[in-house]
């Protein structure tokens, strides 16, 4: 591991000061915060983190769960995987995200990661881990290693010529379903970030993941209040049962209307190079009843546009799958619904 100076800035202005010095917030920044550290020290270890100052956070506080004036809820961005997860109100009115977390690493794991962490995982892409290897998102220019290599996990939609890794998160898929906010604090101040806008496509800069900027801090996330009678539930597909990251996952929120659908959001997992949400699957399913017919239809206009590289090519039909059963289970009892 590269040398590094180790210091505890002293509240949340000095720590945005001293990242700020950095050039960049993204891949090769010189200035890292440091939360739980489950995945910033193994990149270290590995040299594809290499940054010359660590900012620990654990002094600040941000490890609060609170609610919010409109009825929604305020997560911290140093709240731990486990805390979330278990959180009663989270666990009541947010079960989506609840399941998502704990689908995720083992509980030791969970115990260390934070929100925050959690918001910008890396990819798990073998070559942007392997320093021998060619990545763009590592090394812009290099390129891309996997399009020629093993890519059995990697994105089928938000791709480009330059990247195809995917996102790795399970939190992340059930926040884009939930129309999470996103809140940082910088240099230029304070600003609420929809996470449909936090992640980044990675195009022809896949090595910029997020929009932030040097010194920015992510200090919490916000959930919005769910209308009464909302359903959700993460569905995650995978080659094992435990300590596996998604070969396709679907987050749904959902409130039925009388005998329909009603409010429906989708998101997907492990198939995009960002948290991927379905817009046009959810037109498709508001207002309608959920039957097989209208559920297929959904899916598979979810899934319009994805490309598999050989290797991934089961991925779209996994996807399909995944959501339609995803679906079947939130709407289970409406009419219409399958039994």
């Amino acid at each position: 591991m590269t040398p590094f100076v180790l210091h505890h800035p002293g509240s949340l202005a000095e720590a945005v000061a001293l990242a700020g010095q950095s050039a960049t917030a993204q891949q090769g920044a010189s200035v890292r915060f440091l939360a739980g550290g489950t995945s910033l020290l193994d990149l270290m270890k590995l040299e594809v983190e290499q940054p010359a100052q660590v900012l620990p956070l654990r002094r600040l506080g941000l490890d609060r769960i609170e609610p919010t004036p409109d009825g929604g809820l305020a997560i911290g961005a140093l709240v731990s995987n486990s805390a979330l997860a278990h959180d009663p109100v989270v666990r009541q009115r947010y079960a989506v995200l609840s399941e998502a977390l704990l689908s995720g690493a083992s509980v030791q794991l969970r115990n260390m990661a934070t929100t925050g962490g959690n918001l910008l995982q890396r990819t798990r892409c073998v070559y942007f881990r392997d320093t021998a290897m060619a990545c763009n998102k590592r090394v812009p220019g290099s390129g891309c290693a996997a399009l020629g290599g093993y890519h059995r996990n990697l994105a089928v939609l938000g791709t480009s010529e330059h990247c195809i890794a995917s996102n790795a998160s399970d939190m992340n898929v059930a926040l884009m379903a939930l129309d999470a906010v996103v809140h940082v604090t910088g240099r230029q101040g304070e600003r609420a970030v929809p996470i449909r806008a936090f992640h980044l496509l990675p195009g022809v800069t896949p090595h910029l993941e997020t929009v932030l900027a040097p010194g920015d801090l992510v200090t919490h996330v916000s959930l919005p209040p769910l209308p009464p009678g909302t359903r959700s539930l993460y569905l995650k597909l995978r080659d094992r049962a435990s300590y596996e990251f998604a070969l396709a996952s679907c987050a749904v929120v959902l409130t039925p209307d009388a005998d329909r659908i009603g409010q429906v959001a989708i998101a997907l997992g492990g198939v995009g190079t960002i948290p991927w949400r379905v817009p046009q699957a959810e037109r498709l399913l508001s207002g309608q009843q959920p039957t097989p017919s209208a559920l297929q239809a959904a899916a598979a206009a979810a899934l319009q546009g994805a490309r598999g590289h050989g290797e991934n090519d089961f991925k779209i039909e996994l996807a399909r799958r995944c959501i339609v059963h995803a679906l079947a289970t939130a709407c289970a009892g409406l009419p219409g619904a399958a039994p």
